[in-house]
């Protein structure tokens, strides 16, 4: 996605609105007729050539050479986007393309758990939704080069236009936002938006407005508490991670997306900086008004407590509303706000908003039909894919217009709303989680730590300093790198 640091990957909000499909929704009718994807890449390959190894001739509708009646194991997170839009949707689609191909499709919301043994014993699908609490270290798969490098599946002819490259298709910065030592290893797939989310219709009811700066923040808290509702609440057992996505956006807010990229590249003493140890401390204060037992809650028992009406702000992205429609009452109405300005001086203005590519999808390398987890991800990043996944999971994905035409819901409608306020104030993505699993699981520890007031904002930065030194040093993981 685009930063304020002024990358090649900066695009303007027209240009993002255009990418994810929803210009003829702000724009009018016809306006999503005008793509911004640049034409790229080669033309489709010739008619047929030799069979490759898999057994599968290579051709113009099949470029990776599938063998028509191979097997094909599909492993599916079920959490937040469920797995309707695989079992309706994706899966459909490549028995539509191959008749013959049994689909064996695995649903579950144990991913580490279910897989690391077939990993181990070397049975493993052909494509995998890794994503979740427990999802497999996706840093530590590459490393054992048990990942396959999806270069092929970016550089294909797209199905919707062979003319085009899937690469070309796609949202600017999707691509990136899945390497792993320099090259695509993950197909991220759900363009989602992050800040805090609210219930528009009890906000209106009360007068309220979502806080703008942190000190507005905790005058807004006194006032929800005085109303007997929580001002801000998240997850300590299971959805840490949501609260230090705050915390990394409040501190990109401050110093720009430079601060993340170096989080990422583990640069020297930058949890430690200024910009990270305001942001600590200015959401440490919010911690405050917590109750000590959310450190015990997993994310679906905050998020029914907010759908009660108990939780004004929760931190979360876009998949939120989808997650939560079976318990959601008809007034209730999702809406996003971004995270509050920690200081006048901040980069990024308020109206900054995180908004990445995510949701990764992997083919393991040593899959039984690998070609064939390319084509499952080939289809779904065709327009009728993506917009079959939008129908179904509520959320809007990389592809270009394909959401087109589609009626949003509430929370997604507040997030084009959030978008158009944001224009090209987008922070960045962060690649830590994906690379190094040990140092995200010490951030979840001492994000609790210091949101549940057992640490200090000075403390905090300092172990997590420690934490990164410690990665840096160890010569057991691979180093990664981003440049944008």
């Amino acid at each position: 996605m685009s930063n304020s640091a002024g990358t090649p990957g900066d695009i303007t909000r027209r240009q993002m609105l255009r990418r994810i499909g929803m210009t003829a929704l702000v724009a009018g009718p016809g306006a999503g007729l005008l793509s911004a994807c640049a034409v790229g890449g080669s033309p489709a390959p010739a008619a047929s050539s030799p069979a490759t190894p898999s057994g599968g001739a290579i051709s113009a509708a099949n470029p990776f050479g599938v063998a028509a009646d191979a097997p094909l194991e599909v492993v599916i997170f079920k959490g937040g986007l469920g797995d309707s839009y695989a079992l309706e949707v994706h899966e459909p689609l490549y028995n539509k393309k191959f008749p013959q191909a049994k689909i064996k499709h695995v649903a579950t919301q144990q991913i580490a758990q279910t897989l690391q043994p077939r990993f181990a014993g070397g049975d493993v699908p052909d494509m995998i939704a890794n994503s979740g609490t427990n999802l497999m270290d996706n840093g530590a798969l590459q490393q054992e080069g048990q990942l396959l490098d999806l270069t092929e599946l970016w550089d294909a002819p797209s199905i919707d236009d062979p003319s085009k490259k899937v690469r070309d298709t796609v949202a600017p910065g999707t691509v990136e936002s899945g390497y792993i030592d320099g090259k695509p290893y993950l197909m991220n797939y759900v363009f989602s938006a992050y800040g805090l989310w609210y219930d528009s219709a009890l906000f209106q009811e009360k007068g309220w407005t979502p806080p703008k700066t942190f000190e507005e923040f905790k005058t807004f808290a006194e006032t929800a508490k005085s109303a007997g509702i929580t001002p801000f609440a998240y997850a300590g057992k299971n959805a840490a991670y949501y609260a230090y996505w705050m915390i990394l956006i409040s501190a990109a807010k401050i110093e720009g997306n430079q601060f993340l990229i170096d989080v990422d590249n583990l640069v020297d003493g930058v949890w430690q900086r200024d910009s990270m140890k305001q942001s600590a401390a200015a959401w440490a204060e919010i911690g405050k008004y917590m109750d000590k037992s959310f450190e015990g809650l997993i994310h679906t028992e905050v998020q029914i407590r907010q759908n009660q009406g108990k939780i004004a702000l929760y931190p979360s992205g876009s998949w939120l509303e989808n997650e939560q429609k079976s318990q959601t009452p008809k007034e209730f109405k999702y809406a996003l706000a971004p995270t509050p300005s920690v200081t006048a001086a901040d980069k990024m203005p308020y109206e900054a908003i995180r908004a990445v590519a995510g949701e990764a999808y992997i083919v393991p390398s040593k899959a039984k039909n690998p070609k064939g987890g390319l084509e499952y991800l080939r289809i779904m990043l065709s327009k009728e894919g993506a917009r079959g996944f939008t129908e179904k999971s509520g959320n809007i994905t990389v592809v270009t217009g394909a959401a087109d035409g589609l009626e949003l819901s509430p929370g997604n409608a507040s997030v084009n709303a959030a978008q158009n306020a944001a224009g090209e104030n987008i922070v960045t993505y962060s690649s830590f989680e994906n690379w190094y699993k040990e140092f995200e699981t010490e951030l979840r520890k001492q994000t609790n730590a210091l949101m549940f007031g057992r640490i200090s904002a000075d403390e905090f930065c300092a172990k997590m300093q420690a934490a990164a030194d410690k990665t840096k040093a160890d010569s057991s993981i691979t180093k990664q790198n981003r440049t944008v």
